[in-house]
């Protein structure tokens, strides 16, 4: 019985990723190779792989979680009091585009404090990590280039037939498609992504989307777009009404609570059959 094999396979990571940094000891590498060992076992669920049988799928995560964060948890404030302005905004806009509070007007942090309230647990939980990074993300010009440098970085250095970028990893792998034209992959595989968020993300990304539509970066060999219905980082959850140059899309049913982490979606029947042409899965021992 042999081992599993798959051409490389860079991964970018999404939202709420900064205790990986912590838990390593503020070690960049030691975050990112934490991360891809749990992608590898998420990849092992989808393709039906044990992981005594199973080789690396996942050659390395571009890491970039710290450079969208400063705080530490310990020393955090209340979450409307911790949303500077830019990640109100990004919340309030959020928040409409899932259709809470679209009427409401007045103070930013005073609608961010009632929006707070007016969530159940897990939608504020990840209100609170989305708003920060993303704003961050979109208005710091410095940290921008770097988390891309970063997704550059390890694309240059694996040379991958297959990109896979989760929530607001997929946002950052599509600008760093498109601010280095010399990088090419065969496939990108972006999961819960927020790119089409009008309002919030959409107008935002560089460059900027002509007449209403973005368009597949050209070092992009094949896109496709996986999604859960339920979850509230994908609005919407089909990209091809925003994007040219989609080439298959799949709404999914992960779980109605858990309905965006990297788990759930690597996981997912969705990804594998998409994968299998890169990778070869050991035969079944014949007795």
């Amino acid at each position: 019985m042999g081992e599993a094999s798959v051409t490389a396979i860079v991964g970018v990571h999404g939202i709420g990723k900064y205790d990986y940094y912590l838990e390593a000891g503020h070690s960049v590498e030691g975050a990112a190779e934490a991360m891809r060992v749990k992608w590898d076992r998420y990849l092992h669920r989808s393709l039906a792989v044990t992981e005594g049988e199973a080789g690396a799928y996942v050659a390395e995560i571009a890491y970039f979680s710290h450079l969208l964060n400063e705080v530490e948890p310990a020393k955090r404030r209340a979450p409307e009091e911790e949303m500077d302005g830019p990640a109100q905004e990004v919340l309030a806009g959020w928040a409409r585009e899932l259709g809470v509070g679209e009427h409401l007007t007045g103070a930013l942090k005073k609608f961010t404090g009632w929006l707070l309230d007016k969530l159940d647990t897990r939608a504020v939980a990840f209100a609170q990590m989305f708003a920060p990074e993303v704003a961050t993300y979109l208005t710091d010009a410095r940290r921008r280039e770097q988390a891309q440098a970063v997704v550059a970085s390890a694309v240059r250095r694996n040379r991958p037939q297959v990109v896979i970028a989760h929530s607001l990893g997929s946002v950052v792998a599509y600008e760093t498609f498109w601010s280095n034209p010399d990088l090419k992959v065969e496939l990108l595989i972006t999961l819960g992504s927020p790119l089409g968020m009008r309002n919030v993300i959409f107008e935002r990304l560089l460059p900027t989307p002509i007449d209403g539509r973005g368009e597949r970066p050209a070092g992009v060999g094949r896109w496709v777009n996986i999604a859960d219905k339920h979850d509230i980082a994908a609005i919407p959850p089909l990209l091809d009404g925003s994007f040219a140059g989609v080439d298959e899309e799949h709404l999914v049913n992960l779980d109605w609570i858990d309905f965006h982490t990297a788990g759930k979606y690597l996981g997912c029947q969705a990804i594998s059959a998409h994968l299998r042409p890169y990778v070869t899965v050991p035969e079944p021992l014949v007795l």
